[in-house]
């Protein structure tokens, strides 16, 4: 299971830090992303991290801005939004990819949280 935590309402220009706890005793043998849904449109990529955490990679969108990490020992993956912007308002979603899979394609995401809202707004 994946619980994702830590949105909130933020101003254009603040920041937020994302956090995904997953359970289980095999967290570190998968990569781990983050996508988003704004209302009215389809989920989307955000980032994504290697099991090990050396290697990440991010949609152009938030390049830049979001760092994605990870701490094995504790079960986490997290995401610092950093430069905040109203079309960053959406529900953020980690989830855990089939196997030994890592890039942006959704549909090779097989375990997602429940996301958590993140709103930017004056």
């Amino acid at each position: 299971q994946l619980q994702a935590s830590g949105g909130g309402l933020v101003q254009p220009g603040g920041s937020l830090r994302l956090s995904c706890a997953a359970s289980g005793r095999t967290f570190s043998s998968y990569a781990m992303g983050w996508f988003r849904q704004a209302p009215g449109k389809e989920r989307e990529f955000v980032a994504t991290i290697t099991r090990s955490g050396i290697s990440t990679y991010y949609a152009d969108s938030v390049k830049g801005r979001f760092t994605i990490s990870r701490d094995n020992a504790k079960n986490t993956v997290y995401l610092q939004m950093n430069s905040l912007k109203p079309a960053d308002t959406a529900v953020y979603y980690c989830a855990a990819p089939y196997g030994n899979y890592w890039g942006d394609d959704i549909l090779k995401y097989r375990y997602w949280g429940q996301g958590t809202q993140v709103t930017v707004s004056s």
